[in-house]
């Protein structure tokens, strides 16, 4: 199934190993739905940089001795996954100041295996202020040095 490799490579790049990067990912008319904004981002380089900054806000994997790599419980990591024709449904967890993360990525991709479309939703209210202080900063921080 297409989501499956799509989503194979989505893993590849958390992990820091797609090539080619987002621009592999993603459709150059992608469509980014944010938790914080409230109007649709529309296109690849946009997606980017709003993906980009969560990169930065949210902690990842950390990359060990030897290649490989470690999560740790408060790290960013996907819980559950429900892939279905098109589309993903991934659950993320992770921690920041103190406060459990929850949410899902919802993702749907075209029959070239282009992300399209790429939704974000977070819980509980107490996450998204501290998600969306984080990222405001992570997107000046990424507008000034561009």
């Amino acid at each position: 199934m297409l989501i499956d490799e799509v989503m194979e490579k989505w893993e590849a790049y958390l992990h820091g190993d797609l090539p080619g990067g987002l621009d592999e990912l993603l459709h150059e008319d992608c469509v980014f739905l944010s938790p914080i904004v409230f109007t649709p981002q529309v296109g690849r380089e946009v997606t980017k940089m709003y993906l980009a900054a969560a990169g930065m806000t949210l902690a990842g994997k950390k990359k060990v001795a030897g290649g490989g790599s470690t999560e740790s419980s408060t790290g960013f990591h996907y819980v559950k996954r429900i892939l279905d024709g098109d589309h993903a449904v991934l659950e993320f967890e992770t921690t920041m100041s103190g406060i459990l993360v929850n949410g899902i990525d919802m993702i749907t991709i075209d029959a070239d295996g282009k992300i399209v479309e790429f939704k974000v939703m977070i819980r509980p209210l107490k996450a998204i202020n501290i998600v969306h202080e984080q990222m405001r900063a992570a997107l000046e921080a990424s507008t000034t040095t561009s």
